[in-house]
């Protein structure tokens, strides 16, 4: 507020010079220029204490240090900052959190403790975050500490918190607060006319708290664009109040139009066509969130090992995101050796074996094969009978 007071004070002096310059008023202007040249002097030219009490007490650079000065050109002395610092330490906030609480919002530090960064501290620990907990969180986002609590912490929990249903102990509002902490900074009114809109094309409940503590950003986005990323959604073949819209959302909100186009082309490399590709994200939102690097290792797999027709993909793309390693491979190896053996009666359909629970694929595929059980064991964990009782 005062460096803007600073920069406004300037401005109206440089104008007055102007105007006194225009009006052929040469004694208006030499004060006013003695006046503007006093004033940047004062103003622009670092504190020696506070410039050496910002190196010396949390490591800062000169020039960093200089900067700081330089912001708050007001502060004449360090009794301030040294209560500040005291406070954040009877709070449990180490050193580490301190310093990188200070290098984000150096304002804090001439702050009014009682006033100003007191309220706030108290008010995020009634939310749940105390101890070296609240010193993580403020030291990454310590610009909280310079919004206002009545126009924006306030009000905007609020409505964070009545968004977020069966939220025990605050603990999907502190993920959301600590993944996008600039949500408190945005007007309320933005807030509840995005949720408002959100609950327009049917993404209500559940599935609006979900998409909340996943992709808290769409919240205080522009509402023009939040409506851009559902448009695109709905191109895509994704209807408005249909419960799948919300992936959608959430996913095309998570990449970028090159990232998009990359993953398209990726399987138009394959032999996909255009619409097969958007039948395959409408059915699975989640596949174009896989990296470029899983999806080929996965359509390698699937199309020249395991010979699946591409149809088969395009109606069950899920399989795609499955773990390869931990997964799809193991199986196909235990699958392998049975059929090597000749266990099996009749072949069982690769698709099903990968629906299995661990436990339903252990009890049908190996511990019932008692002599063969430590081999297809060690093929499918990599690890023995013995070493898994143990």
């Amino acid at each position: 507020m005062k460096t803007r007071i600073f920069r406004t004070f300037s401005l109206l002096l440089h104008e007055m010079k102007f105007a006194a310059n225009m009006n052929s008023n040469p004694a208006l202007f030499n004060l006013l220029s003695l006046s503007s040249k006093r004033f940047s002097s004062l103003s622009s030219s670092p504190n020696p204490i506070i410039v050496n009490y910002l190196i010396q007490t949390f490591g800062f650079s000169q020039t960093l240090a200089n900067s700081i000065s330089n912001r708050f050109w007001w502060a004449k002395s360090t009794e301030n900052p040294q209560s500040v610092i005291h406070f954040l330490r009877d709070l449990g906030f180490s050193e580490a959190h301190i310093r990188t609480s200070v290098r984000v919002a150096p304002q804090i530090l001439f702050s009014d403790i009682d006033k100003t960064l007191k309220p706030k501290v108290q008010f995020f620990q009634q939310l749940g975050l105390v101890g070296a907990d609240l010193g993580k969180f403020i030291s990454k986002n310590s610009k909280v500490l310079t919004i206002s609590l009545e126009k924006k912490l306030v009000p905007c929990i609020e409505i964070l918190k009545k968004t977020l249903s069966d939220d025990e102990n605050n603990g999907d509002l502190i993920r959301v607060l600590r993944r996008c902490t600039w949500v408190l900074s945005r007007n309320p009114e933005l807030l509840l006319s995005n949720i408002a809109f959100l609950e327009s094309c049917g993404i209500v409940g559940s599935q609006l708290s979900m998409l909340l503590t996943r992709q808290p950003r769409l919240f205080v986005i522009k509402q023009s664009t939040l409506k851009d990323l559902v448009s695109r959604a709905v191109d895509m073949g994704f209807s408005i109040e249909s419960r799948m819209l919300v992936y959608a959302l959430y996913t095309i909100s998570c990449l970028r139009d090159e990232t998009l186009r990359k993953k398209f082309e990726l399987f138009r490399s394959w032999g996909f066509t255009e619409q097969e590709c958007i039948e395959m994200f409408r059915r699975t939102p989640g596949l174009l969130r896989a990296s470029e690097e899983k999806l080929k290792l996965g359509m390698e797999f699937f199309m020249n090992t395991i010979k699946f027709e591409k149809t088969l993909l395009v109606h069950r793309p899920t399989i795609l995101m499955l773990s390869m390693e931990d997964r799809v491979i193991p199986r196909y190896r235990v699958l392998q050796i049975l059929k090597s053996k000749r266990l099996l009666k009749r072949e069982p359909s690769f698709i099903n074996v990968l629906s299995l629970t661990d436990e339903e694929f252990l009890d049908k595929f190996i511990s019932r094969f008692a002599d063969d059980a430590e081999e297809l064991l060690v093929a499918y964990k990599g690890h023995t009978l013995q070493e898994v009782d143990e």
